[in-house]
């Protein structure tokens, strides 16, 4: 997928003494979306912009060492060893020692003399890496202002890590004008070192500069255009991750010093071998427990109860990824876990008190949100006529963030229609679930409409669904429950020569909460990467049937 961008220059900090100026330069092919403000908490925005570097930049995808210098090196002992004990007599273990010496002298001057070569190899090396960073700083930067706060958005290298840094105008003081909207911002590695030079003594002015889309008569060549081939995984990663914080959770909060005991015991102890999960331990009334596996420590959070309904144990994986969260824990007031289930993702919101972060990790490291998670399919999917889903969208752009509930009781429509009409905007790239507040708002992820054709169907289960009822193979067996509440579905699907029984358990806002299936895709997968074509199939015809 290739996108066009277009910027006024660069983006640039300036550093003086008494003050320090960012300048972000946005995309000017894209409406007019700027904001100029100066930082009234300057020490809390600089930690965290810097942790939505640190995610920026993670990758915990396993990396093999290189043993090729140690094979090399074992080759030639063996044969050294195998000279050795091959020659028995003095005089030949002599001469071949005097030829080794004479091979190490020859060896060292032909290093000698390819030393410039290879002290040019590495800084190339060195330059490639540099420049590959800088590229993902350009996949990733998504600012959008909005008019009750300004956010950036961004993905991991390896893209199992999702940040969101939300900031309200009370971050800021003096602000000089913005203007609603989403865009992309032009941003290089060397600003991280920047931002680190923010301090509470020194004035600091957040600006996404506005004169880029001045029209331009004379210096047309001052625009720098970029054309960059955009990853299909980076933008279903955003999607995906999208639709996940839409999903129910279980929530609790935690104090800042049990995300720091957290940490510290990440950081004390190396496993060695699995498990390599956290076990959370929820008790109505009693303290979150955390239990580290495989050394079970358990992490007892005594500043923080568990104030739900029911008892349960979640176990989530690739933890290492939390240790992004260090930066924020002095400055954080609280920590707000959603937790989708055991190897589902799950999200941490910190609660910074004018500014938000948000850290949404999928289920493990090398289960990435773009290819590995079909969150969508799990979603409300309501019918919904394309009239009512523009009206809705509509409704959400006039004040560019409502709850769903505000905008049935506007439009008179059934809260379920809302959150499918969302949902299907969210899938497009369109709208986004801010966890923090719980509302829609809308977020042009794109400046032209995404390729939902080769983005949606990143695997064959839909397709297949939509097989299994064009063929007439789907049949709905049982519907028990109260449709106002919780509904349980069971059915048949024949596939081939096999017929398989589904079932699912659907909430009131026609989110599919648990679902069983004898097939062998789901008894390896369960729902850690969504629900399985027969499931699919059984809630579609139910809804068919249903019309």
């Amino acid at each position: 997928m290739e996108v066009n961008y277009a910027y006024k220059g660069n983006t640039a900090v300036i550093d003086r003494g008494d003050r320090t100026q960012m300048s972000f330069s946005p995309d000017t092919k894209r409406e007019p979306t700027f904001f100029i403000g100066e930082l009234r908490q300057n020490i809390a925005f600089r930690e965290a912009i810097s942790a939505l570097h640190d995610v920026v930049v993670s990758d915990l995808r396993f990396k093999p060492k290189d043993k090729t210098a140690y094979k090399e090196w074992a080759a030639k002992q063996m044969q050294i060893d195998w000279q050795l004990v091959a020659v028995q007599k003095q005089e030949v273990a002599s001469r071949m020692k005097q030829l080794q010496e004479e091979l190490k002298e020859l060896n060292n001057n032909s290093y000698q003399r390819l030393k410039p070569y290879y002290d040019a190899r590495d800084k190339f090396r060195n330059y490639v890496f540099q420049k590959q960073l800088d590229l993902y700083f350009l996949f990733d930067p998504v600012i959008t202002v909005h008019p009750d706060e300004i956010f950036f958005e961004c993905f991991s290298v390896d893209e199992s890590s999702y940040g969101r840094l939300g900031a309200s105008y009370e971050v800021f003081k003096n602000i000089d004008e913005f203007a609603c909207g989403t865009t992309n911002i032009d941003y290089s590695h060397d600003l991280y070192n920047e931002f680190q030079k923010i301090r509470s003594y020194k004035t600091t002015k957040l600006e996404v500069d506005p004169s880029g889309f001045e029209v331009q008569t004379t210096n047309e060549e001052a625009f720098k255009e970029v054309k960059i081939d955009l990853p299909d995984s980076w933008v279903r990663g955003f999607l995906q991750v999208s639709s996940a914080m839409s999903l129910p959770a279980t929530r609790f909060d935690l104090h800042p010093m049990d995300i720091h005991n957290m940490c510290l015991v990440l950081r004390r102890h190396k496993e060695k071998q699995g498990p390599r999960s956290m076990r959370y331990h929820l008790k109505p009334g009693e303290p979150v427990r955390v239990i580290f596996e495989p050394w079970n420590i358990e992490v007892v959070c005594p500043r923080s109860p568990y104030t739900g309904t029911s008892e349960q144990v979640i176990r989530v994986w690739g933890r290492r990824r939390l240790l992004i969260l260090e930066r924020l824990i002095a400055v954080a007031k609280k920590f707000t876990v959603h937790l989708l289930g055991t190897g589902m993702p799950s999200f941490y919101v910190a609660d910074l008190g004018d500014m938000s972060f948000t850290l949404g990790l999928s289920g493990w490291t090398a289960n990435d949100w773009s290819r590995s998670g079909n969150f969508d399919l799990m979603t409300s999917r309501t019918e919904v006529d394309n009239l009512t889903k523009l009206s809705i969208f509509e409704m959400l752009k006039r004040d560019w963030l409502q709850t769903p509930d505000s905008i049935a009781n506007r439009l008179n429509v059934d809260r379920s229609v809302v959150l499918s009409a969302l949902s299907a905007y969210t899938q497009a790239g369109r709208a986004i679930f801010d966890l923090n507040k719980q509302v829609y708002r809308v977020r042009e992820l794109s400046r032209e409409p995404l390729p939902m054709d080769k983005l949606r169907f990143a695997n064959e289960r839909e397709e297949k669904a939509s097989r299994f009822l064009s063929q007439n193979a789907v049949r709905v067996t049982s519907c028990t429950g109260d449709p106002s509440n919780v509904l349980i579905l069971q059915g048949n699907v024949k596939d081939k020569e096999k017929t398989y029984t589904p079932s699912l358990t659907i909430d009131s806002d026609s989110r599919i909460i648990n679902a069983e299936c004898t097939c062998n895709w789901h008894f390896q997968n369960k729902l850690f990467k969504g629900p399985c074509e027969h499931i699919l199939a059984l809630r579609t015809q139910h809804l068919r049937q249903s019309r």
